[in-house]
């Protein structure tokens, strides 16, 4: 299993490179910061932070930690898993655009190991997916973002993206809400079918296909002029941000009841943010639309929109 895991990250490292590579290509004006850090109890990581013209604030983290108790949050599929030794690697990318047209994106690949020390067993799998949060809704970039994830998921069976689609829909949901967060994209976790390398090559062909899904909308999205009015709407939709991360969001979850690195870990947070008591949007607005037709789960891949992306 150990050289398994340097496979993965091999991959891992390889894939925060490419995605800050893709980034910084786009906007082209600001710098990374780049941290790395120790964890006591065994690991540590790459964090670079992001700002730009185009990015407000991005965060891609590399971690891989150890430790001899698996926090529950890690896995809700696997109870009899918690608190057993462990091992966890992973990527995770959080970007906010500066541009209210643009939307906020997230994506996660990651892989964990638990050895049962009892019978001597190995356990592993596979967990993440990206999605996507629009502001001001675009038909063309819900369709193009879900036709890559579902050519992420195509090559290793066509019951896949439906699958994890419909646990997107599930898992960005805000409960005391009663909203989505966004308008999904595909969510996995526990995932470990036929044998090592398909399971792998499935979490490799997500990554890879995040860069596809997510450059090409910011790169449509990110000089829309804009005013005050757009600016005070993006900031009060990244409140439902911030709700989801800090209530319901695993990684975070697990990063800091793994006594991981808060300000890596809270580095997904928007850098700019407001809430405004039981306020709503006008009717027949763009701002209301968002929430009337794109907070709503659709078969995005066949939509017809009147734009599309080559």
């Amino acid at each position: 299993m150990k050289d398994k895991v340097e496979l993965v990250k091999e991959y891992l490292l390889s894939f925060q490179n490419a995605v800050c590579a893709a980034v910084h290509n786009e906007d082209g004006t600001g710098k990374f910061i780049e941290d790395r850090w120790d964890r006591p109890e065994g690991g540590g990581g790459i964090t670079r932070i992001y700002k730009g013209d185009a990015i407000e604030q991005l965060g891609v983290n590399f971690s891989h930690v150890h430790g001899d108790q698996l926090p529950a949050s890690a896995t809700d599929l696997r109870p009899e898993m918690a608190n057993k030794s462990f091992e966890a690697l992973g990527v995770s990318i959080i970007c906010h655009p500066s541009n209210p047209y643009a939307p906020t994106t997230h994506a996660n690949v990651r892989m964990f190991v638990v050895n049962d020390k009892n019978d001597g067993s190995t356990h592993w799998w596979f967990g993440g997916g990206f999605d996507l949060t629009p502001y001001y809704g675009f038909e063309e970039d819900a369709v193009h973002f879900h036709k890559k994830a579902k050519a992420a998921c195509d090559p290793f069976g066509i019951n896949l993206y439906p699958r994890f689609k419909q646990e997107a829909d599930d898992y960005f949901f805000l409960k005391h809400r009663s909203e989505p967060r966004g308008i999904g994209g595909i969510f996995f976790d526990d995932f470990n079918e036929k044998n090592f390398d398909h399971s792998f090559g499935f979490m490799r062909s997500v990554g890879d296909n995040f860069i596809k899904a997510y450059q090409p909308i910011l790169a449509r999205r990110k000089n829309t002029p804009y005013g005050e009015r757009e600016r005070n709407f993006q900031l009060y939709r990244r409140g439902r941000y911030v709700e989801f991360n800090l209530i319901y969001d695993r990684g975070t979850l697990f990063g800091l009841k793994s006594n991981g690195r808060t300000e890596s870990i809270l580095a997904s947070l928007p850098p700019e943010v407001r809430w405004e008591y039981n306020w709503s949007p006008e009717a027949n607005t763009p701002e209301s639309r968002l929430h009337e037709f794109f907070l709503k789960p659709k078969d995005w891949v066949h939509l017809k929109p009147e734009l599309s992306f080559a």
